[in-house]
C-alpha cells in the first residue's frame, strides 16, 4: 500500500510541474496571436490599397480611352494591342502543370494544425492530379517537408525555421522563387495550402490561388477618377507592381497560417492544461482513498491487537 501511495505522489508531482509548462505555453501562444492579428490587420489595410492602384492603373486608362465605344467594338478593341499590354502574371494559360504552396509550423504541440493541412492536401492532389509529375510542391515548415518526403514526393523548394511573426524578408525567397517559377514556365497556376485564422478557436483550410492573378475587375476601375502620369512608362511600372502585388497575397497568406498556428497552439496547450488539472484531481482522490483505506487498516489492526491482549490476560 505505501509503495502504492509514493506512486500516486510521484504522479501528481510530475502532473502538476507538466501542467505549470503548459500553462506557461499556453500564456506565451496567446501573446504571440495577439501579435499576428495585429501583423495581419495590418497586412489587410496595405493588400486592399495595392490592390486598388494597381486595379486602376491596370485598366483606367484603357477604360477612359475606350468608354465611348458599343459592346461590339470595345470587343474588338480588347483583341487588339492598343487596349492593354497584358503582363504575363495575368495571362491564364493551359495547365500542364500546377505549383502548390503548402505552410506548416516547423514544431510539434499545435493540436491537430499540421495533420488537417496534410490530409486535406493528399486528398486534394490524389483527386486532381493522376500522378505527381502534374505538380510542384513547395513548403514552408519543416513538418510539411518531412510530410512529403515521406511520401516520396520531390519538394523543389522549402524554408523552415520562420520567426513567430514573419517579416517580408524572412519569407522573400520562397515567394520570390514562386512567382519567378510560375514566370519561367515551370508551373501554368499557383495555388498556396494553408490554415486561415478565423478566431482563436477556429480555423479553415484553404487552397488560394495566387498565379495567374485573376481577382483584378475591370469594373472597379472605374469608380475611379484619378489620372495618372507614367514615368517612365505603363509597362515598366506595372512589371514592377504585379510581381509584388502576387508576392503580397502569397505573404498575406503566410502570415495568415503563422496567426492559425498559435491559436491552434494556444487551443492545445489550453487543453493540456485542463486535461492534467482533470488528472491531478483525479489522483488526488486515488490516494486519499488509498491514505483512508490504509489509516482503517492501521486502525483495524490495533484493534485486533488490542482484542487479543485482552483476551491473553
Amino acid at each position: 500500500m505505501g509503495a502504492s501511495l509514493n506512486d500516486i505522489k510521484k504522479r501528481i508531482s510530475s502532473t502538476k510541474k507538466t501542467s505549470q509548462i503548459t500553462s506557461a505555453m499556453q500564456m506565451v501562444s496567446a501573446a504571440k496571436l495577439a501579435k499576428s492579428e495585429q501583423a495581419v490587420r495590418k497586412y489587410q489595410d496595405y493588400a486592399e490599397k495595392i490592390r486598388e492602384v494597381v486595379t486602376h492603373l491596370l485598366y483606367a486608362h484603357a477604360y477612359e480611352d475606350n468608354k465611348n465605344f458599343t459592346e461590339e467594338e470595345l470587343a474588338e478593341q480588347r483583341l487588339s494591342d492598343n487596349f492593354i499590354d497584358y503582363h504575363d502574371l495575368l495571362i491564364e494559360r493551359p495547365v500542364k502543370k500546377t505549383g502548390y504552396l503548402v505552410i506548416s509550423s516547423d514544431q510539434g504541440l499545435a493540436g491537430g494544425y499540421n495533420s488537417s493541412i496534410f490530409q486535406a492536401t493528399k486528398e486534394m492532389l490524389e483527386l486532381d492530379h493522376d500522378s505527381s509529375d502534374e505538380y510542384v510542391i513547395l513548403t514552408m515548415g519543416a513538418t510539411a517537408s518531412n510530410f512529403f518526403k515521406k511520401q516520396g514526393i520531390d519538394v523543389s523548394l522549402e524554408i523552415q525555421d520562420i520567426s513567430d511573426i514573419p517579416t517580408f524578408e524572412e519569407v522573400r525567397k520562397i515567394v520570390t522563387s514562386a512567382v519567378q517559377m510560375f514566370r519561367d514556365g515551370e508551373f501554368d497556376e499557383f495555388y498556396v495550402c494553408y490554415n486561415h485564422h478565423v478566431n482563436a478557436l477556429l480555423s479553415n483550410y484553404r487552397v488560394e490561388k495566387m498565379l495567374p492573378i485573376i481577382d483584378l475587375e475591370e469594373e472597379e476601375a472605374k469608380e475611379y477618377e484619378l489620372d495618372y502620369i507614367f514615368e517612365p512608362n505603363k509597362e515598366i511600372l506595372m512589371d514592377t507592381l504585379l510581381p509584388q502585388y502576387a508576392e503580397s497575397l502569397i505573404y498575406g497568406a503566410i502570415i495568415d497560417a503563422k496567426a492559425a498556428e498559435h491559436a491552434s497552439r494556444m487551443t492545445a496547450m489550453r487543453s493540456a492544461t485542463d486535461n492534467a488539472k482533470d488528472l491531478i484531481n483525479d489522483l488526488t482522490q486515488e490516494y486519499n482513498q488509498s491514505r483512508q483505506a490504509q489509516i482503517t487498516q492501521e486502525i483495524s489492526e490495533i484493534v485486533g491487537g488490542a482484542v487479543a491482549l485482552e483476551e491473553t490476560y
